[in-house]
């Protein structure tokens, strides 16, 4: 089978190596140029391709007249997107016999549209998928041709199920390619009435909302911890990332933001309370929970320090956890109540953690090139 593959990101390799092991004819790959702005932390569907010989284009407009001619010079049996990031006109997806297929990070109808992978985990979803279908001009919405679910685990972060979505994807366009290829491969319509919709998310999006139940705000913090920008809040006006939680007592009468507890840190939310496990200071290194009471923080433990460590430390200093008197409640952006020699000490920058921009990793929408491009031309064949 001849076929023209659009695709970008983890999802995108999966897909493009699904199809060369199965000796399919790939005429030629569109992907994207790495934006400098993001942060790259996933494979490279140019360097794969380049790899094997195929020809890379990574056009910043792909819906022009000159790649309509390209695509259907190429005569291709069917094409593929997988996690490409942008909506191809119907001058390309109906230039294939067998028609345009997407695969989709979410098991459709739910989870159109952008970052599935993150909506999942911030509505407390107990599972999701991956879903090849059809593709219609309305995004996301043409008729299945199959799906495969994952269990979400409690203890899955974003980037834990992006993995499983990858191996998912992978196998997905693997076991689907014969019947794609006799042309006998299912189609069934999707149900309006069921879609749900993730709009694109933004790194001011991760602010924590301390009203809000405990289990709501670690979804939140694992859908977005590392490599994605961090669920936030500010500890004596600055921004303190919180990139590992654990939903605490249920039974908590306390003031939202604020401190409590004794065993490592708790904060009081809208229902319940949150175990922060891990956090940072923006433009910091690791600094433990002891170092944030110093500063007159508000809360957390500064980076990748589990709390246990820094509380024994704090025992030892003989400071009571939640109530220090200049520890006022999460969320305040006031500084704290110590000098600001106090505040400065020990402070290191860390600008491997500055990152205030990550785009989605799926077209993540669970998905445009030059960082690397570097990438999309380090075989000389790309074409912009």
């Amino acid at each position: 089978m001849r076929v023209v593959v659009f695709a970008y990101h983890d999802v995108g390799c999966a897909g493009l190596v699904a199809l060369l092991e199965a000796g399919h004819d790939v005429a030629a790959v569109f992907t994207h140029r790495d934006d400098p702005e993001e942060d790259i932390w996933f494979g490279s569907v140019a360097d794969l391709a380049a790899a094997h010989g195929l020809p890379v284009h990574a056009p910043e407009r792909v819906n022009e007249p000159r790649w309509f001619e390209l695509v259907r010079g190429l005569r291709p049996d069917a094409i593929f997107s997988f996690y490409y990031r942008r909506i191809l006109a119907p001058e390309i997806t109906q230039a294939a016999a067998r028609g345009a297929i997407n695969l989709h990070g979410s098991l459709l109808p739910r989870w159109r549209g952008r970052s599935p992978v993150n909506w999942v985990l911030i509505h407390g979803e107990r599972e999701t998928g991956v879903t090849l279908h059809h593709m219609i001009e309305s995004p996301d919405a043409g008729d299945v041709i199959a799906q495969r679910s994952i269990p979400i685990a409690p203890e899955d972060t974003a980037l834990t199920l992006h993995r499983k979505l990858v191996a998912a994807a992978g196998e997905l366009v693997r076991d689907t390619l014969p019947s794609i290829e006799r042309g006998t491969a299912g189609r069934t319509p999707q149900d309006p009435a069921l879609a749900t919709w993730g709009r694109r998310r933004r790194p001011a999006d991760g602010r924590v909302d301390w009203a809000r139940p405990a289990e709501e705000i670690h979804n939140l913090v694992r859908a977005l911890t590392r490599p994605w920008p961090g669920a936030f809040t500010f500890a004596a006006g600055r921004r303190l990332f919180i990139w590992e939680s654990a939903p605490g007592p249920a039974a908590v009468d306390a003031r939202p933001g604020s401190v409590i507890g004794r065993r490592g840190l708790e904060v009081g939310t809208g229902a319940g309370a949150l175990h922060v496990l891990r956090a940072q200071l923006a433009d910091e290194e690791a600094r433990g929970v002891v170092h944030l009471l110093r500063v007159g923080a508000e809360d957390l433990d500064a980076a990748h320090v589990l709390v246990r460590a820094e509380a024994r430390e704090a025992q030892r200093l003989g400071i009571a956890l939640g109530e220090a008197a200049h520890v006022q409640h999460l969320g305040h952006v006031e500084p704290g109540a110590l000098p600001a020699a106090q505040r400065a000490e020990g402070r290191v920058g860390d600008a491997g953690h500055r990152r205030e921009h990550h785009r989605r990793p799926d077209r993540q929408r669970g998905g445009s090139g030059a960082g690397r491009a570097g990438r999309a031309g380090r075989g000389g064949r790309a074409e912009a």
